[in-house]
């Protein structure tokens, strides 16, 4: 098994890639999943020795040929290219002289302010990359503040999601919520960030392994719109479709929230006190 991110993922996606794939021919005595690991260095025109020992975690610092090839190898999505490349940057053995990320901003930047003020009634929530609330609308406020979300000096996403009950009682698709949370922390930083690990140490002791498994799992890129459903205890059942913009200046993403269908919607005007009608259903 593999001591590295990068190791597993490697490992990961040569066990889902079929030799019938990549032209060639499949025996009938074959107890490896996938590719076996001869194969994908020849077709990636590196040694066998080479492959093992980075799948095996003893060599962390490929080069970018090699990370191409390997790529190119394995059929690999622009997505998990990405992905690739990330972890072959985390566990790259000049990791230690990297200098840690800014601390997560909790300021707002005015125009930033202005466009959350423009958006009201509509729920929108500012986050840094820690998943600390930064600002937000009074429309996020009155749908979010019964769930517990804005507690805590600052109210932080993660630590909500993965240690107040609330969290699982009101996201039925809890599992999927709580991935994608993971998603955005490790999409944004190395988890050798100072920042990430007093969070983590923290979570670890206070979520378990709902928490920590999630962390040390093969990372994936965050999904940024969709639709969230929620069990919200004042208007009932919820269908929120989601958009996520990035402010990367700031190290912040913007997360706006609109009906997805004329329930919801009906809904959260009754929430906010507001004559139906006033938010409209996304139709997608």
């Amino acid at each position: 098994m593999s001591d590295t991110p990068l190791g597993t993922f490697l490992r990961t996606r040569r066990e889902a890639v079929t030799p019938a794939q990549v032209g060639l021919p499949t025996g009938a005595r074959r107890r490896t999943p996938g590719l076996r690991r001869a194969e994908l260095a020849t077709l990636a025109d590196i040694s066998v020795e080479y492959l093992t020992r980075l799948e095996q975690g003893r060599d962390s610092n490929p080069s970018s040929q090699v990370l191409g090839a390997l790529a190119d190898a394995l059929l690999m999505s622009r997505p998990d290219r990405e992905l690739l490349y990330r972890m072959a940057k985390e566990s790259g053995a000049d990791k230690i002289h990297c200098a840690a990320r800014r601390p997560p901003a909790l300021t707002v930047r005015p125009t930033v302010r202005v466009l959350l003020d423009r958006l009201e009634p509509t729920s929108a929530v500012l986050l840094n990359w820690l998943g600390d609330i930064v600002a937000h609308t009074e429309g996020f406020a009155r749908l979010a503040g019964p769930l517990g979300l804005l507690e805590g000096r600052p109210p932080n996403v993660m630590r909500w999601v993965f240690t107040d009950d609330r969290a699982r009682a009101v996201f039925p698709g809890w599992e999927r919520f709580a991935d994608e949370q993971i998603a955005h922390l490790r999409c944004e930083v190395p988890l050798h960030d100072p920042h990430l690990k007093s969070l983590a140490d923290e979570l670890t002791v206070t979520a378990g392994a709902a928490f920590t498994e999630r962390l040390a799992a093969v990372p994936k890129l965050p999904v940024r719109s969709g639709i969230d459903l929620v069990d919200h205890p004042d208007v009932g059942r919820l269908r929120l479709s989601f958009e996520t913009l990035a402010l990367p200046d700031d190290g912040q993403r913007l997360l706006v929230h609109l009906p997805a269908d004329e329930a919801t919607a009906t809904a959260l005007d009754r929430l906010n006190g507001r004559t139906p009608g006033v938010l409209r259903a996304v139709s997608g």
